[in-house]
């Protein structure tokens, strides 16, 4: 019994979560178009989410947070949308490409929740207190998307990348680095406040307490 009420909270905390996730998306201020790539605010519910309710909570959010991707780019599209979009990805190289935008969208948002549930993790464990804890993971959870994003971009996409942007080859590394350096270290200090906040709040509602003993 006590196993199933764990269980129903855990999923109406899942379910608060993506609804909030959905709001960030449908009020517009979820994924915020920049001249490079969308800065995005999406990754705060996902850390936010695998600290209170665990890693496997956090990859759900997380492939909430790529489907939400997944949707902008392909209703919106810019000129990297195909970086996101499998439907767009496959117009332009077939199956192949697809795979690598639904890896991209999908499969690296995934991995912020993962991420950052496993090390709030092992930080509780060393026994680091929360208010140095919760920055760690905000920060990683942060640049585990930049990283793994811009990344996946550079290795997977490159070519495609030098055509959208009308650049040569050798001018990508920089574009990818200069967006690691502004909206990654951005979204980085922003994960590492206000989940931080947001984790200290929460963390004292009584409703969630046992999700975090349980890691």
């Amino acid at each position: 019994m006590k196993t199933r009420k764990r269980d129903t909270r855990w999923l109406v905390g899942v379910a608060m979560f993506v609804a909030l996730q959905l709001t960030l998306q449908l009020t517009g201020i979820g994924l915020i178009p920049l001249p490079l790539i969308n800065a995005t605010t999406l990754h705060i519910p996902v850390i936010v989410g695998a600290v209170l309710l665990g890693p496997l909570a956090g990859a759900v959010l997380g492939g909430t947070f790529g489907l939400c991707s997944m949707w902008t780019a392909t209703i919106n599209p810019t000129p990297l949308s195909f970086a996101f979009s499998p439907v767009l990805a496959a117009e332009a190289g077939g199956a192949a490409g697809a795979v690598k935008a639904v890896w991209i969208a999908l499969g690296c948002r995934i991995l912020i929740g993962v991420v950052s549930g496993w090390l709030w993790t092992a930080l509780k464990r060393l026994k680091i207190s929360d208010y140095a804890a919760l920055p760690v993971v905000g920060v990683a959870g942060a640049l585990t998307n930049t990283g793994l994003v811009m990344g996946s971009i550079f290795f997977l996409l490159r070519p495609e990348f030098a055509e959208a942007k009308n650049v040569g080859m050798e001018m990508v590394l920089g574009l990818v680095m200069t967006v690691v350096a502004t909206s990654g270290v951005a979204e980085a200090i922003a994960a590492a406040v206000l989940a931080t906040a947001a984790c200290k709040a929460l963390l004292h509602v009584p409703a969630l307490k046992p999700h975090v003993q349980a890691g």
